[in-house]
């Protein structure tokens, strides 16, 4: 008899190895590649020189910002509490800075597999959101009333984001199972509504509900224009949001929701047990990148007249000396919402790896 001798699997080639083969792996890839990372180096080199080390940082030192060969941060240092609260009482911006720590604590205990429930997140929200709304508008509990024209910076780009996405989270699903009723009404009728929005240039939807909408409708029903503003966008959020969860739902196969049936769950359990747990896990990466596209969309709020942190920003660098240090403003911003959406973007790697989206 013979023994079959067990194979090893071949070792897994070092680091240098690899790098090896892949950069340098023939005269022109080592020519190539020393370029490279001479440009690299040189512009890496440039930033930090232009960012940290010829760059001024005080307020009283803006005279020195005219022969600095850096950035001038002095301009961030001034007017930061512009960037960051608009036009927010300046007594004030205590409750401002308070309700933008509740609300990304919200969000970030959402993140939580403990509140990974119905119950448990919908109670997150609407208490972070809750604490959140009364520290901002006050005229309660002591606090001094403050309308939403006055709201603004980072603060209003928190509210829109977190309001568009309480309201257009919970309507996407409505939508997403509207669309596939069993009833041609229902179903046609739901995907008419989200056809016609998703036809619709965000910038379009708003300037409707800021400007239009209050010609249509009765006075007791207009509301502020920036509630208006935000059920538009959630509107126009949730749409493409049904569209993510919709294709989740269609991944699934027929055969589980007969089993469901056969083992005699009514529809709304079969939906919340069966169907929506597999259809967020299959469209996990489309639903996180919808919600890192709706961040950035804050910004367009400026057209129909807002004060969020892009247009605050416009306005730290619009006057007096600061004019010529519009660059460090827009480097601070962009940093801003790089934090935010590289934090989205990275959760939703994890939650992707969690659950094995695109995995066998």
């Amino acid at each position: 008899m013979t023994t079959a001798i067990q194979q090893l699997p071949p070792a897994k080639p070092s680091f240098a190895a690899r790098l090896q083969k892949s950069l340098f792996n023939s005269p022109l890839d080592c020519v190539i590649s020393v370029v490279c990372a001479a440009l690299l180096f040189y512009l890496l080199y440039q930033i930090i020189d232009w960012a940290f080390i010829a760059s001024i940082w005080r307020a009283e030192d803006v005279a020195l910002c005219k022969a600095a060969d850096g950035a001038c941060w002095s301009v961030i240092d001034a007017r930061h509490r512009i960037i960051l609260f608009g036009l927010f009482p300046f007594e004030e911006h205590w409750r401002s800075t308070l309700a933008c720590i509740v609300m990304v604590a919200t969000i970030v205990a959402s993140c939580f597999t403990w509140f990974w429930s119905a119950t448990r997140l919908g109670l997150l929200w609407l208490c972070g959101f809750g604490v959140f709304y009364i520290l901002m508008r006050g005229g309660m509990f002591g606090l001094t009333g403050i309308t939403p024209e006055r709201w603004g910076g980072l603060a209003l780009t928190i509210f829109i984001f977190a309001s568009v996405s309480l309201i257009g989270m919970p309507l996407s699903i409505v939508l997403a199972l509207g669309r596939r009723s069993k009833l041609p009404v229902v179903a046609r009728l739901t995907g008419l509504f989200i056809d016609f929005f998703r036809s619709l240039p965000l910038l379009t939807i708003l300037f409707a509900a800021a400007v239009i909408t209050p010609f249509v409708l009765p006075g007791w029903l207009q509301g502020d224009k920036l509630y208006r503003v935000i059920v538009g966008f959630a509107i126009f959020f949730a749409c493409y949001q049904a569209e993510n969860i919709r294709a989740g739902l269609q991944a699934i196969p027929p055969g589980q929701d007969e089993a469901g049936l056969t083992l005699g769950l009514n529809y709304w359990q079969r939906v919340t047990r069966i169907q929506l747990p597999q259809a967020f896990r299959n469209s996990l990466p489309s639903i996180v990148n919808q919600f890192v596209i709706t961040f950035k969309e804050t910004s367009i709020v400026t057209i129909v007249g807002f004060f969020e942190i892009l247009a605050s920003g416009h306005a730290a660098y619009g006057t007096g000396e600061w004019t010529p240090h519009y660059v460090e403003v827009y480097v601070f911003i962009g940093l801003i919402y790089f934090a935010f959406v590289f934090s989205l973007s990275r959760y939703g790697a994890y939650l992707e790896n969690r659950m094995r989206v695109g995995h066998g």
